[in-house]
Parts: structure tokens; C-alpha cells; sequence
């Protein structure tokens, strides 16, 4: 089974961004646009377009408040194990720290998943940071930023 681990630093509050990811029907609007188009409910699992074009149901396994962690299955599409987790940490700073990781069969999927995780990555810090930047105008100048 392949495992595969991203993450990224963002300007972004720790609060703000589990804020964000556990509102898990909205990922589409909130927190990955331009990487996944739409995004609908349905019961537990929702139904996750990308820009790509490819469809997937998402099955949710789990939303721990307490641990800022998101966790779901593919249940269809390429894949014939999947199991997803995101979750939130604090930086010492107080920013965030986003982690992404996915463990998956078959093996050869590895590679084009990784990659499509890290353009997912991409668009979370970009969105992430924009809201923040519109939730405080001051927070980037206040870290270093420009």
C-alpha cells in the first residue's frame, strides 16, 4: 500500500482553517476552489467534481473537533483501498500547519495521486491565506509577509 504526506505552512489561523475543513460539503467554495469545482452532500459521504473533470463519492469517516482532523474513503472511482485524513496543527507563530495524507492500492496510482495532491495544496494555501488576508488585512504584514 502506498502512503503519501503533504503539507504546507499557511498564514492562515489554526481556528480559521478547521473552520473551514470540517465543513466538508463546502470544500468546493471554502477551501479548494479552482482544484474541485463542485462538491454536494449526500448523507454521510459527498460527491466531489474536480477541475479535472473526474467524479468521486467521498465517504466520511470522520470529523474530530478536537484533533482538527477530517478523515474519508474513496469508495469508487480507480482506487481498491483509499483512506484520506487532513488535519490542522498550530505553529509556534500562529499560523497553520495543513497536512494532507492519503494511503492507497493500487500502488501505481501513487505517483498521479501525489501530484494531484499537491495541486490541491496549492490552491488550500492560496484560499486559505486569501481569507485570511480579507479576515485581517494586517496578519501577513505582521508575519513578513508583503
Amino acid at each position: 500500500m502506498a502512503s503519501i504526506r503533504r503539507q504546507v505552512v499557511t498564514d492562515a489561523r489554526p481556528a480559521e482553517v478547521w473552520d473551514v475543513l470540517r465543513d466538508w460539503a463546502a470544500v468546493h467554495e471554502r477551501l479548494a476552489p479552482g482544484f474541485v469545482a463542485d462538491s454536494r452532500r449526500d448523507g454521510s459521504a459527498r460527491i466531489v467534481t474536480f477541475a479535472s473533470g473526474v467524479v468521486l463519492r467521498e465517504e466520511i469517516l470522520g470529523c474530530d473537533q478536537q484533533l482538527r482532523r477530517l478523515a474519508w474513503s474513496i469508495v469508487d472511482g480507480p482506487y481498491t483501498h483509499h483512506n484520506g485524513a487532513a488535519e490542522v496543527l498550530p505553529e509556534d507563530d500562529g499560523r497553520a500547519r495543513f497536512v494532507w495524507t492519503t494511503d492507497l492500492r493500487p500502488d501505481w496510482l501513487a505517483q498521479a495521486t501525489a501530484n494531484a495532491m499537491d495541486r490541491g495544496l496549492a490552491a488550500i494555501k492560496q484560499t486559505l491565506e486569501a481569507q485570511q488576508q480579507r479576515l485581517d488585512p494586517s496578519s501577513t504584514a505582521e508575519r513578513g509577509g508583503t
